[in-house]
């Protein structure tokens, strides 16, 4: 089916095409999920593990279980996937990832959910979504360049079996996938446990199919064209920086799959909102500082540069691969998370309320 539609319409139309479809599927199910590493991470500060945290344990094992589902039955092959295959930055995964965390409990909401709820008539999201795209590009192209390159540079790790935490244990996919059902399965009875709606939990799963699905087709597109296509999968801080730049100084910037893949995200939030009736606008006031959502936004863009991705981008797209860096980020944006919020709720006196 892809090679028909490669030779018809080509590459990147048809990348383009995939992350809209890709996108609409994860902007809707994270909408309805309420799904939010930040809520997470607040709950499990609290000492306890709430709905918010059981929906990400569905949508993260899922994502697993999917991925490496499909790479033991011979459907996905990620060797050649950026997140394994090119060198990697631990140090930039480890101040990344604490940037990161502690961005994303300022600005209430990581990348992925600042998109959502831009989409659902939220201002603060909106603002704050666009300062770290903005600093994202000029760490990516720009004027933080050098200090991103200082960073990344301390610690740096070989692409191929260096980068690959399966080959580093070795380990194949098989056992993964009975461990990953199993995590899933107790996700689940967390969801149960915590009297999460069904049709969140449902939604937070499609949020991980969503995940496994992006590099399916990237991959079977790759492996339908003549020409060089990156095996990739849902990541917002490098397409958010592309299609902005896009919108406001090329407009002929290479169709890809993130091309299509942020507005088909911000549509099918927006769909879902308006359909469920949740769509309404919101803007800064005395519980919601800008400074403290500016501040958290440009620690954002900084450091998902530096960790390689966002929450989803490194911690579930790369997670879900088993790249070593993306665990590290992870690791490091649940550490800087946690620290942030138990601070804001010792010294700030406005860390307790959960995101939106």
């Amino acid at each position: 089916m892809f090679e028909t539609l490669v030779d018809t319409f080509g590459d990147g139309r048809v990348l383009m095409a995939a992350g809209l479809a890709v996108g609409l599927l994860f902007g809707a199910a994270a909408q309805h999920s309420r799904f939010c590493l930040r809520a997470a991470t607040i709950e499990v500060s609290a000492g306890g593990f709430g709905p918010r945290f059981a929906g990400w344990l569905v949508a993260f094992f899922t994502a697993v279980l999917a991925v490496q589902g499909a790479i033991a039955a011979g459907y996905l092959d990620v060797s050649q996937a950026r997140q394994l295959a090119a060198t990697g930055s631990l140090s930039g995964a480890i101040v990344g990832g604490l940037m990161f965390g502690c961005g994303m409990i300022l600005a209430r909401g990581c990348a992925s959910r600042l998109l959502v709820l831009s989409a659902t008539g939220n201002m603060r999201a909106l603002v704050s979504g666009l300062v770290l795209t903005l600093v994202a590009q000029a760490s990516l192209r720009g004027a933080l360049v050098p200090a991103r390159e200082a960073i990344s540079e301390l610690w740096l790790v070989e692409g191929g079996a260096a980068r690959d935490i399966l080959a580093r244990l070795g380990v194949g996919p098989g056992p993964v996938v009975v461990i990953a059902a199993l995590a899933l399965a107790f996700s689940l009875w967390l969801s149960v446990r915590r009297n999460v709606p069904p049709s969140r939990t449902i939604a937070a799963a499609l949020v991980g199919l969503a995940v496994a699905l992006g590099w399916l087709v990237t991959y079977a597109i790759a492996q339908s064209s003549f020409e060089v296509v990156p095996i990739t999968s849902i990541t917002f801080t490098g397409p958010s920086t592309d299609t902005l730049m896009g919108l406001i100084n090329n407009p002929g910037l290479p169709l890809g799959f993130g091309v299509g893949l942020v507005p088909g995200v911000f549509a099918g939030s927006a769909l879902t909102a308006i359909a469920t009736r949740e769509f309404r606008i919101e803007r800064f006031g005395p519980d919601t500082p800008m400074e403290r959502h500016i501040g958290g936004a440009v620690l954002m863009g900084f450091g998902s540069m530096l960790a390689g991705g966002c929450a989803v981008g490194a911690g579930m797209s790369g997670g879900a691969v088993f790249a070593l860096t993306a665990w590290v980020a992870l690791l490091f944006m649940w550490i800087g998370a946690l620290a942030t919020q138990m601070a804001l709720v010792r010294f700030g006196g406005t860390g307790k309320r959960a995101a939106a």
